[in-house]
């Protein structure tokens, strides 16, 4: 069970009996083989303590747990909104969170309802469009007035997109940038994992009562994760990333993804599947915008990403080589100099200093061979403050 509630977990959170059947011992021996060549890291270094921290409550009384950065000097500068995906939770965005607030700007992340430290809620509610709303609840709360940058990775940029749908004015008012990193628009039924057609449908069919089953063992689950600490570590890099990464930041993203309930993660998966915001996306035409993928994403492959582009004229796509899902924690300083670049992009072209211009179809980006990290991309302050 703990390599099938470990894929589970991961991004679409489907492939995991299947895996773990076609992994077995090799797998475990290839993890074993491979960690060795990836250095440890420390998980302290991914504690962030926030300027404050505040509880914002959904329009259906969810608590919701909200974290903000305050840099000195950030009034003349727009808020960055971070959202984060599936099973995942606010730390997935320590990297960033640390370069914005270097580079002087007001920062916002939450926990979506169910992870983290935010409440659980009612099953029936664990939607992309009830998220799309809770977005709505944490930008009037905490950042009532002013430009807003928006950002999601995953499930966030669903997220985003659900917000579009919802509140139209407020995004076209407020909004001058908007990130979606590794995110889809729809169709996600159609994703086999990189398991092939055939063994992907069989996957999706399964999944789903396979999730409902073990959401009632929460207990056999979490005890069966430590007898098989090694295959799990392989199969979350396997899904996750495509490119060495310290064994910290491993860690670090299955703990995000066994701290969320098996009920809560299989609750959420049909809306997943059913998750269809395409014309949410028309919205975002005239917001100056950046779509960053991996070629190597298992979980949302880059077609998904190259359908966002397709649907905003002008949008910037930067396609990351030799990367998985979680671009946010394999290549940081990728993500850091790009999302810099198109904040500084957008608050040019609020203060009339720049029209919005159309950008590359494809922007392929070299990355540092494998055994990096390379050196960090130094945040770059904002010309038009």
């Amino acid at each position: 069970m703990s390599p099938s509630r470990s894929v589970l977990g991961i991004g679409a959170g489907l492939a995991g009996a299947a895996v773990a059947a076609a992994a077995g011992v090799a797998a475990d021996r290839l993890w074993r083989a491979r960690r060795t060549a990836i250095s440890l890291g420390v998980a302290g270094d991914y504690v962030e303590v926030p300027d404050e921290e505040r509880v914002v409550i959904a329009e259906d009384g969810v608590p919701l747990h909200v974290e903000i950065d305050e840099p000195e000097g950030h009034e003349s500068r727009p808020t960055v909104i971070l959202s984060h995906g599936y099973t995942h939770n606010l730390t997935v965005w320590v990297f960033q969170r640390r370069m914005l607030r270097a580079a002087g700007y007001r920062v916002v992340l939450w926990d979506v309802r169910g992870h983290g430290r935010s409440e659980e809620a009612e099953d029936s509610t664990y939607t992309v469009r009830q998220l799309g709303r809770d977005l709505g609840a944490v930008i009037a709360q905490t950042t009532p007035t002013g430009p807003i940058v928006l950002v999601g990775h995953s499930m966030g940029g669903m997220t985003m997109m659900s917000f579009a749908s919802a509140y139209p004015d407020v995004l076209r008012e407020r909004v001058i940038g908007a990130a979606f990193i590794s995110s889809s628009a729809g169709d996600l039924a159609s994703v086999n994992y990189g398991l092939g057609r055939q063994l992907g449908t069989i996957v999706h069919r399964l999944g789903p009562a396979a999730m409902l089953r073990l959401s009632d063992q929460e207990a056999l689950v979490t005890s069966t994760r430590h007898a098989g600490k090694d295959l799990e570590g392989y199969l979350v890099h396997r899904w996750s990333f495509a490119s060495p990464v310290p064994m910290s930041i491993v860690r670090l993203v299955a703990d995000m993804i066994f701290a969320t309930k098996m009920s809560t993660t299989s609750a959420y998966l049909s809306s997943l599947m059913l998750h269809d915001e395409r014309d949410a996306l028309r919205e975002f035409i005239g917001i100056e915008t950046l779509v960053m993928h991996g070629d190597h994403d298992r979980i949302t492959p880059d077609a998904h990403s190259e359908a966002i582009v397709d649907a905003i004229p002008g949008a910037e796509y930067v396609l990351v080589r030799n990367a998985g899902h979680v671009l946010p924690l394999e290549y940081p300083e990728i993500v850091d100099e790009h999302l810099i670049d198109m904040i500084d992009r957008a608050c040019r072209a609020l203060a009339g200093q720049a029209r919005p211009k159309k950008r590359p179809r494809r922007v392929v980006q070299r990355v540092p061979a494998p055994g990096r990290p390379g050196p960090a991309t130094k945040a770059r302050g904002n010309p038009a403050s």
